[in-house]
């Protein structure tokens, strides 16, 4: 049991001590008048500015330990225009965020970059037009310093109003191979080539893909690595072994059902998703198809799914995480830049990783 009524005289000895009256936070002046300096002197040093000798900084590094002074993080974020908070923004339903893996991984990823810095994270979903014209009154607002935008589509209207309120922000996913605002993304293009033509190099010549929303130029990227595989492979384009979705399970599903009607006699399929290469396996198993003998099957993402999936699943490995800390580290440079003109476009390269399925 802790004696509150020692923890209290010692508490009264420290102010006593440091000459700070008990249960009020020591201020700059204190600061200042402990080392014997300004109180100019103190903000730089506490500012990290170079500007300060040594034997000054010393000082006052002393009377701020000795005080138990903790800078007002608030004035000092007004001070600098700053509210020290970025935002990561995701503009789909909540229910596609907490069931995909992509999502916690970028999260996971920018979590890391942040973490050393004194920056707030903020998640705000705008998958409906009205969390979008709320979103747009907060940042409108000067809430934040900056905005990580995820799983963009190309009619978003999110980016052209960042470019408005002249927020910085970099973007997770290109909208097109013209992007005009920072990014990062993975090589969708040649992770989907490579998943194609590891299939074709197993001896399977009836390939179908189940495609995302081809709004999002990432799935369009994948679609063009497939047609590209095949064509170098002297493949004719066959538009019946294409199945659109949505990048989720029951999309993969529904996909799978129309492949099958579609083309019964297919013998691989490469989904962009992990997640709708699950749906694809339900469908596949239900209808007696063996996996891989039958159908070999390949995902894109490399996820918890992918390796929990009986058989393991082959799939197309992004670097998820290291992307989420790249756009991080982007969004952080363009902030204490003033957000210049320099606006990097980032292309990670992918991996296949090959297990049972295929």
């Amino acid at each position: 049991m802790v004696d509150r009524r020692k923890n209290g005289v010692r508490a009264g000895v420290a102010g006593a001590r440091s000459g700070v009256r008990s249960g009020r936070r020591p201020t700059l002046e204190e600061v200042a008048a402990r080392a014997g300096v300004g109180r100019g002197t103190v903000s730089r040093v506490i500012n990290g500015s170079p500007r300060v000798s040594d034997e000054t900084r010393a000082a006052v590094e002393a009377a701020v330990a000795e005080l138990g002074y903790v800078p007002n993080r608030a004035a000092r974020a007004l001070a600098a225009n700053r509210t020290d908070a970025i935002a990561l923004v995701v503009p789909e339903p909540e229910a596609r965020f907490f069931a995909e893996p992509y999502f916690s991984d970028i999260v996971r990823g920018v979590g890391a970059a942040l973490a050393d810095t004194d920056l707030q994270l903020l998640l705000t979903f705008a998958g409906s037009d009205r969390e979008r014209r709320r979103l747009a009154q907060y940042l409108a607002a000067d809430r934040v310093d900056g905005v990580l935008l995820v799983s963009v589509h190309a009619d978003d209207p999110l980016p052209d109003l960042l470019e408005q309120l002249m927020i910085p922000a970099v973007i997770s996913g290109r909208r097109s191979a013209d992007e005009p605002l920072a990014a990062v993304d993975s090589d969708n293009t040649e992770g989907a080539r490579g998943a194609v033509g590891h299939l074709l190099s197993r001896g399977r010549r009836a390939i179908a893909t189940i495609t995302g929303r081809l709004d999002v130029y990432g799935a369009q990227c994948r679609l063009d690595g497939y047609r590209e595989a095949l064509a170098s492979a002297g493949l004719p384009p066959d538009e019946h072994l294409i199945a659109p979705a949505d990048f989720t399970e029951e999309g993969g599903r529904r996909a799978m059902r129309d492949l099958l009607e579609r083309c019964p006699h297919l013998d691989a399929v490469f989904a962009a998703s992990d997640v709708m290469a699950a749906g694809a396996r339900q469908v596949l198993r239900e209808a007696g198809r063996r996996i891989p003998d039958d159908v070999a099957l390949v995902g894109f993402d490399d996820s918890a799914v992918a390796r929990h999936m009986d058989p393991a699943l082959t799939s197309v490995r992004q670097p998820i995480e290291e992307m989420g800390r790249a756009m991080a580290g982007l969004l952080i440079h363009q902030i204490a830049s003033g957000g210049g003109p320099d606006r990097p476009q980032m292309v990670l390269p992918t991996e296949l990783v090959v297990r049972d399925s295929s």
